[in-house]
């Protein structure tokens, strides 16, 4: 209950600040985005919070408004936040810079656009890839593979069956896995 409580108050907030937006001078050239920084875990695997690689953890909710949009368009293409800063400067018109992101302005214009894969990381060398089609998961102690065409809540790790199709996907999400992870940031406290 507590969780419903807290989304319905998000919900509304949101309500009261798009109202705001609708009725003011900037409705016709304001971007509005609304996202989360996370997916979460609510007894899905019998895990709870965030801290995994499977999609209800690394997927997140992500709504995307621009002024000339004029109806509801759904995209099932996996973008990264990394993404966000540069779609912003592509569709503001502002100059290019060098950034890790890539703009999916695109996806807005033709939502069933071919894409790249998305690539989350937890840790270091603790990497996923995912696709409309395919979620392939690699840390230091587990690699998985799952069909989520067919298999969308990811209970049928499929790594171990080697028809093509596996190996396949295998290989071609394997070339989004960083080569060289960063050493990771130690934290003040712990060491």
């Amino acid at each position: 209950r507590a969780y419903m409580a807290a989304i319905s108050y998000a919900d509304a907030c949101i309500g009261v600040v798009l109202d705001a937006l609708e009725k003011s001078k900037f409705a016709d050239n304001t971007i509005v985005m609304i996202y989360g920084d996370h997916g979460w875990h609510l007894g899905e695997k019998l895990r709870y919070r965030k801290a995994t690689l499977w999609r209800e953890a690394t997927q997140l909710p992500f709504i995307f408004h621009t002024p000339d949009m004029n109806k509801k368009i759904d995209c099932t293409r996996n973008v990264n936040l990394l993404d966000i800063y540069p779609t912003l400067i592509d569709l503001c018109k502002l100059p290019k810079k060098q950034l890790d992101g890539k703009s999916f302005a695109p996806l807005l214009k033709n939502p069933t656009k071919k894409w790249t894969p998305a690539l989350t990381t937890s840790a270091k060398n603790c990497h996923s890839v995912i696709t409309e089609k395919w979620h392939y998961i690699r840390t230091p102690k587990v690699e998985e593979l799952y069909d989520i065409e067919n298999d969308p809540m990811e209970y049928t790790n499929i790594i171990t069956k080697k028809t093509p199709e596996v190996l396949k996907a295998i290989k071609d999400l394997s070339k989004y896995i960083p080569v060289n992870d960063a050493d990771e940031i130690k934290n003040r406290n712990n060491g």
